[in-house]
């Protein structure tokens, strides 16, 4: 079988009729399956859903008892799966089944994720209501900038999207709420990403299962996502370190200053005492999961990184401070802030030699090329 399209349900008996026609004559041709994730509550909804599977061999229904959540019914929809492709959409009409055959036929192309989006050209999300379209906007913010591997996903929180089934095979899927494309993205294995276009509909019949508690969710769930990526917590924990080490910087700093320690001395002092806590604070959090072993000559390689950072910061604290006439505050916060550039990337590939010594059990991040359809 090609492809499985998971259709997770939660009473939706006035849709799941015109859902499952619509796919059929959308895949006419293709061996495909339907597979609703039934959540339903009212009996009408199931009685449907089973009568459809009885008068279709291509519809097949799991109701799951006592269980309720879009996130975890499509991931039961992943490991139930027969396809080698695996697509999901909502029950509700509002993802266009039409786009389907586009959205297999790129696939068959090559591509490991197809994402239809509302928000490159050609696309439309006009099925929103305002206040939805502000939450979808939101939400896509907040993921994009916590997470690099949705940051050139244009549409990354859409409910709509297709894949190889190997792009999660061996991957444990951990989804809190309903945006279960972006645990995709960060957790699967690919290579590949195309957006394709297309006119997000207005629901046909039923009620939208939006609720405060699935914003809740959503906010859970990006949270997990973040502790769980060391590539994405990385950053800004540095930052937080590197935060901490301009206070104490300073700190130390005026401190001198107002003892009367000349300017470029009490800055080499300061900077001094805060390598040492830089280094142990980076070591701890910063780069954790990096090789640990020759710690001694990790140091040494982080002391040297840094005593070229305080050079720098040197050269810029003079430039500003006595060519500039820059406020010896200012001048040393200008000094630092060229310096933790440096920082950063220096120790990220020499000191810690993240990209040349991963860890073995470490999955490394792909080249991923997204393209626009």
């Amino acid at each position: 079988m090609n492809l499985t399209v998971v259709v997770p349900t939660y009473n939706e008996k006035t849709n799941v009729i015109s859902v499952a026609n619509a796919i059929h004559n959308c895949l006419a041709g293709e061996s495909f399956e339907v597979l609703f994730v039934d959540d339903s509550t009212d009996a009408e909804s199931l009685d449907i859903l089973n009568s459809l599977a009885a008068k279709h061999s291509f519809v097949r229904v799991l109701h799951r008892h006592g269980e309720k959540g879009l996130g975890t019914a499509v991931v039961r929809g992943f490991e139930e799966a027969k396809g080698q492709f695996v697509a999901v959409m909502d029950a509700d009409m509002q993802h266009p089944p039409e786009v389907l055959a586009q959205m297999l036929e790129r696939i068959r192309e090559g591509y490991d994720i197809v994402i239809p989006s509302r928000f490159i050209p050609g696309g439309d999300d006009g099925g929103l209501s305002p206040i939805r379209k502000f939450i979808s906007w939101g939400a896509r913010v907040m993921g994009q900038a916590l997470l690099k591997r949705v940051r050139r996903v244009t549409d990354p929180t859409s409910g709509f999207f297709m894949m190889r089934k190997n792009v999660i095979q061996g991957v444990v899927l951990q989804p809190i709420g309903w945006k279960i494309l972006m645990e995709v993205l960060v957790r699967g294995h690919y290579q590949t990403v195309l957006e394709i276009p297309y006119c997000f509909h207005e629901r046909e019949a039923g009620a939208s299962h939006m609720s405060f508690g699935e914003q809740v969710n959503y906010l859970r769930h990006l949270a997990s996502l973040f502790r769980s990526s060391p590539e994405d917590r990385r950053f800004y924990v540095f930052c937080m370190v590197g935060g901490s080490g301009v206070i104490l910087n300073q700190l130390i700093y005026v401190a001198l200053v107002h003892m009367h320690v000349m300017l470029i001395m009490a800055s080499v002092i300061s900077a001094g005492i805060v390598l040492v806590s830089n280094f142990l604070l980076n070591d701890r959090f910063t780069w954790k999961d990096a090789a640990k072993a020759q710690k001694g000559a990790r140091f040494l390689r982080f002391a040297t990184v840094s005593v070229v950072g305080i050079g720098i910061n040197e050269l810029v604290l003079a430039l500003l401070a006595y060519s500039l006439s820059v406020h010896y505050l200012l001048a040393n916060l200008g000094g630092i802030a060229v310096a933790t550039i440096w920082n950063y990337f220096a120790n990220h590939y020499l000191t810690w030699n993240m990209k040349r010594e991963p860890l073995s059990h470490a999955r490394p991040t792909p080249e991923i090329v997204y393209k626009r359809a």
